[in-house]
């Protein structure tokens, strides 16, 4: 058997609503795209939506949007992918890591008000793996200093924080939808906003920098190719009326994961705080006890792919990416937390439609290289 390590769930229907795009001239810019703005815009309580190609072109929207530039500063999570930090990058500002949580792996809220200065302009942070922040103390620190609040709510749609949706809060949030999320558009992504300003500009910047009365060949203002077609909207569409019970499925899934590897002593089964009242699985990751490190988890990783699993390390974090250390000089120590948690951490093979025939290879196959490294 070979399980890989993600996969999207298609559906008939998916491919049919793809079909019927196909057979019309909007392949762009047509009826589809209102169409998922609205559907989104709903499931984050949000007053707008602006879908573009990616998450991270929709978190770099939220930047330029706000302002922010160079000079500024932005508080942020070392452990997340990558595109969290290198979105504040492309306008010239700050990264500004503040370690986190050695529980739900989010940004630790009782480290960010010593990581603020005059020149921190907004804190950005990220519900890690599905797991929304803590927005209450967050949003308590933005307020008390005033500064602007993004949630990167890339791997979350679905969550609720406190009877609140994921995408929620803040000045501005994001989805995306690459293969390996909750719901796809192949490639895609959202901002979510109630500010008219921040949805305004991000659907002019999108397209080219076009203002709401610009002709094709008129441009307000500096923008980007960040459109997102029709095609990849229909499949949206078609996904989102899924999505209560995709968010079952995954959630059966992991309940089966942590029932059976909860007594593994060597492993950890994720932890999902109180707060949370209800969990969008974006990916199942158990991280290995105080006895392993790095080279231990690399060490699965590889014996698990001789065995047909696919695994992964999730995440490495972003402050020693080789070209963070040449631009800031980051070291190993820097950011403790969310180095122990990054050189231990594996994520599993997790997808909607995994048979509990699988799982049970991917358990097995784990159990076995731990005997194995038991004896070493």
């Amino acid at each position: 058997m070979k399980v890989p390590l993600s996969g999207p769930w298609i559906t008939e229907d998916d491919i049919k609503a793809v079909e019927k795009v196909m057979r019309t001239s909007y392949l762009s810019l047509g009826p589809k795209l209102p169409e998922f703005e609205e559907k989104l815009a709903n499931v984050a309580d949000r007053k707008y939506a602006v879908a573009v190609n990616s998450g991270t072109s929709a978190l770099h929207l939220i930047i330029r949007s706000l302002g922010i530039s160079k000079g500024d500063e932005v508080i942020t999570t070392p452990f997340s992918f990558i595109a969290s930090s290198n979105s504040i990058l492309f306008e010239g500002a700050k990264p500004v890591f503040v370690d986190i949580r050695k529980d739900t792996y989010n940004i630790n809220p009782d480290l960010i008000e010593r990581a603020i200065t005059e020149r921190t302009k907004a804190i950005l942070a990220v519900d890690v793996f599905g797991q929304p922040a803590d927005w209450d103390e967050i949003i308590r620190i933005a307020k008390r200093y005033n500064l602007y609040l993004i949630e990167d709510s890339a791997e979350a749609i679905g969550s609720i924080y406190k009877n609140k949706s994921a995408g929620s809060f803040g000045d501005a949030a994001i989805f995306a939808f690459y293969p390996n999320k909750q719901i796809t558009t192949g490639e895609g992504g959202a901002v979510l906003t109630d500010n008219e300003k921040i949805a305004t500009l991000s659907r002019s910047m999108r397209n080219q920098g076009r203002g709401e009365g610009d002709t094709w060949l008129e441009h307000t203002r500096l923008g980007y190719n960040y459109r997102i077609s029709d095609i990849n909207c229909a499949l949206g569409i078609s996904q989102l009326s899924r999505l209560n019970e995709i968010i079952e499925k995954r959630n059966k899934v992991a309940q089966i994961y942590s029932n059976k590897l909860k007594d593994i002593e060597e492993i950890m089964v994720p932890y999902i705080s109180a707060k949370v009242t209800r969990m969008s699985w974006f990916v199942y990751v158990i991280r290995l006890s105080d006895k392993f490190g790095r080279n231990d988890r690399n060490f699965i990783i590889d014996s698990l792919r001789k065995k047909g699993v696919q695994t992964r390390n999730y995440f490495s974090p972003i402050h020693l990416q080789p070209f963070y250390i040449d631009l800031f000089g980051y070291k190993r120590g820097d950011f403790p937390v969310t180095e122990y948690v990054s050189d231990r951490t594996i994520s599993l093979p997790f997808y909607t439609t995994i048979s509990e025939d699988e799982i049970n290879f991917v358990v097995k196959s784990l159990k076995e290289v731990l005997f194995e490294m038991r004896k070493r």
